[in-house]
């Protein structure tokens, strides 16, 4: 199949300032997840940057890039003007690849941008991974996200989901023979993949209300009536880069 890979990448971070352009082993992080990902089946790999800066440090190291509106909310708008800069019809598919994931895996790209084509009910594709500790499950911070029969997405949410009756405040997945058959719960990856038909029309759909309560932007998509095929993977991902702790552990990995 053919699709293209999407890196959107702003400067403005109010965690780790200047985000796309930190360095990790003399290459800026934005060029190092480009490089992951031209590693994967895609046709083509675009950074959709919001500055000349990080355009400029795209074209340096022979990465395509676009200059996108640095006022866009959110990423999903971005990513849809770069679809239109890019000239991309409808029915085409492209991943959006998270700019702060150097160690990003090319397989994964694949596997979920393959997912979106063999699922023409789902307007998106997506990845999750099983949870390993209690403590993951409860900490708000990582989404989790329950499933129905077909791997399509039923919701996400910082919270324990699912929630257990019979195993509460314990890790039901390790209880033995008495859980067998209960759904392991599932971590959210976010990676997306978009037809670029729904991607243009995303944007501009009304925000859910769950959407504001959880701030997960996915929930647009369940709220208003769109499918999400999620591909389960064993391998968790590699870390990503929020914070400039993030980032010293990442660059002694390049080390």
């Amino acid at each position: 199949m053919s699709f293209t890979v999407l890196i959107p990448a702003r400067l403005a971070s109010t965690r780790l300032p200047d985000k796309p352009l930190a360095d990790i082993a003399g290459v800026p992080m934005v060029v190092r997840v480009a490089q992951r990902a031209i590693q994967s089946g895609a046709d083509r790999v675009v950074v959709a940057a919001d500055s000349h800066q990080i355009v400029a440090a795209c074209t340096a190291f022979g990465v395509t890039a676009v200059l996108t509106r640095p006022d866009h909310p959110s990423g999903s708008d971005r990513l849809a003007e770069a679809c239109d800069l890019l000239g991309l019809a409808d029915g085409e598919c492209v991943v959006n690849v998270q700019g702060d994931e150097p160690l990003i895996d090319p397989a994964l790209i694949d596997a979920v941008a393959h997912l979106l084509d063999q699922r023409s009910d789902c307007a998106m594709s997506t990845a999750a991974h099983a949870i390993a500790s209690l403590e993951e499950l409860l900490n708000p911070n990582v989404v989790k996200v329950v499933l129905d029969a077909r791997d399509t997405a039923l919701y996400f949410s910082r919270a324990a989901i699912p929630a257990t009756r019979d195993f509460s405040g314990q890790a039901w997945w390790q209880a033995g023979p008495a859980a067998q058959d209960l759904p392991r719960p599932l971590r959210h990856v976010g990676i997306y993949g978009y037809r670029v038909g729904f991607l243009r029309q995303f944007p501009v759909l009304p925000q859910a209300p769950l959407e504001r309560l959880e701030q997960l932007e996915q929930l647009r998509a369940l709220w208003h009536g769109h499918r999400i095929a999620v591909h389960v993977t064993a391998q968790a991902p590699g870390p990503g880069v929020d914070t400039p702790e993030d980032l010293e552990r990442v660059r002694r990995l390049f080390v």
